[in-house]
């Protein structure tokens, strides 16, 4: 008599989202859900503030400054939610573009210089990322960063290196108003609440706004505990209007490469965020569509630096959001681009954001930054760790890292290019993946 083995069937994979990617939800869920994406973006609240204290801006031109990224992102995201990608996808201003800016608009030719030169390579970038159904060169990027390796450690790096805008910026500084204790105490009511929320059960209204509230909540801790100042909402009624080139235009070639480079991780960390949550999703990616979902982030990246806004990418915080609300839908992230150029243009809304203490956003965002990390080892998990993979993934990731720790008087020595690749992971870590990845395959062939 044979004995017949039955194999049992692969378990199904559990579906990450509660709400998919193409349903809609109402209106009002969308609005608050969109408001809450905003406060994710921890780099949209401090990115123009940094480049104002930075180029010893007025006032007037920083709030412009305010105005013209929220707006930037907005549009990038209206496009990537029903027009291009059609994923749920928020982008925000990109830290690399952020540096670069810092390290070369002071030099000759200044903000005009640098902006100039960055739309130059806006448009370079463009005309790469034209969506072409048989092949293009962000196609054959796509296949190279949907390696769950390069995927994984382009995630790991930046949740990394994430960490130091994360638990510093809930302490603060000595000089600020709450330190320490009203900084920890509002930012662990948000900590806690972001945490508590989430573990309640499936489609309960207050997992899905887990972090608004949260935001809400420690911001009532802090303003109760310290001095805080939201006289200032009611002022500055106008509407910000773009302008063209409002720091002056000038192009160098130097510039123009330099930025161009600095794109590249951007690019290489968002196509990895299109796989890893068309993946949530239950969608097909293909290679047009990654390639439509990269023209729209560089055009808009192109028009925002126009009006002298910064380049964006995929933001982190909002796939770490995106994974604890289970909320998947990306009608929800067009009400954030709706919600994002309407504010771009008020004045006060702008400074009502603005005036959310920075602690209790650095906590709430310390939780999101956790599950992303969570996530990129969800990612790497499924990988075969061969002698040559251990390599592929440890070197850069230690190396990448490592660059945070480097004394600036260190980087000072260096040329600009190499201090930018070196004080940026995502860069460092992008490069040497790219040359590890190319070196393995020459090897093997």
């Amino acid at each position: 008599m044979t004995t017949r083995l039955t194999v049992p069937a692969p378990p199904e994979p559990v579906p990450v989202f509660d709400v998919g990617i193409d349903d809609k939800v109402r209106v009002s869920s969308a609005v608050g859900l969109g408001i809450q994406n905003i406060l994710g973006m921890a780099g949209l609240l401090i990115f123009p503030a940094l480049i104002g204290t930075a180029f010893k801006l007025s006032a007037a031109d920083t709030a412009y400054l305010y105005g013209v990224t929220f707006m930037t992102s907005g549009l990038v995201v209206v496009l990537q939610s029903v027009l291009l990608l059609r994923l749920p996808i928020v982008q925000g201003p990109y830290a690399g573009s952020l540096a670069a800016l810092l390290a070369v608009g002071h030099g000759r030719g200044g903000l005009g210089a640098a902006f100039g030169s960055m739309v130059v390579a806006g448009l370079i970038w463009c005309v790469l990322a034209i969506p072409l159904r048989r092949f293009g060169p962000i196609t054959y990027l796509a296949k190279f960063v949907r390696d769950p390796i390069i995927a994984g450690v382009l995630v790991l790096i930046l949740a990394t290196q994430l960490t130091s805008t994360a638990l510093p910026n809930w302490l603060g500084t000595p000089a600020s108003p709450g330190f320490p204790w009203v900084n920890l105490l509002a930012g662990g009511v948000a900590a806690a609440l972001v945490i508590a929320l989430t573990l309640l059960p499936k489609g309960t209204l207050l997992r899905r706004g887990a972090v608004l509230v949260a935001v809400v909540a420690g911001t009532v801790v802090y303003a109760f505990l310290s001095p805080t100042s939201f006289g200032a909402v009611g002022e500055n009624l106008g509407v910000t209007v773009p302008r063209i080139f409002p720091f002056g235009f000038a192009v160098r070639g130097d510039l123009v490469l330099i930025f161009f480079i600095t794109l590249l991780p951007a690019i290489a960390e968002s196509i990895a965020t299109y796989d890893i949550v068309a993946d949530w999703g239950g969608q097909e990616l293909s290679g047009y569509r990654v390639s439509q979902g990269v023209f729209g982030e560089v055009l808009g990246s192109t028009v925002g630096a126009v009006f002298g806004g910064l380049s964006t990418l995929a933001y982190p915080d909002n796939i770490g959001l995106l994974r604890v609300t289970k909320v998947g839908s990306r009608y929800v992230t067009l009400a954030t681009g709706v919600i994002l150029l309407v504010l771009g243009g008020l004045g006060p809304f702008d400074r009502l954001l603005q005036a959310v203490p920075l602690p209790v956003l650095a906590a709430a965002g310390t939780v999101l930054f956790g599950v992303l990390f969570a996530s990129a080892i969800d990612v790497l998990s499924g990988v075969h760790w061969s002698r040559d993979n251990l390599m592929l993934a440890g070197f850069p990731f230690i190396t990448a890292i490592g660059g945070l720790f480097v004394p600036a008087a260190t980087l000072k020595a260096m040329p600009t290019v190499v201090q930018l690749v070196l004080a940026q992971p995502l860069i460092l870590g992008t490069v040497l993946l790219v040359v590890l990845k190319l070196a393995f395959g020459l090897r093997r062939s």
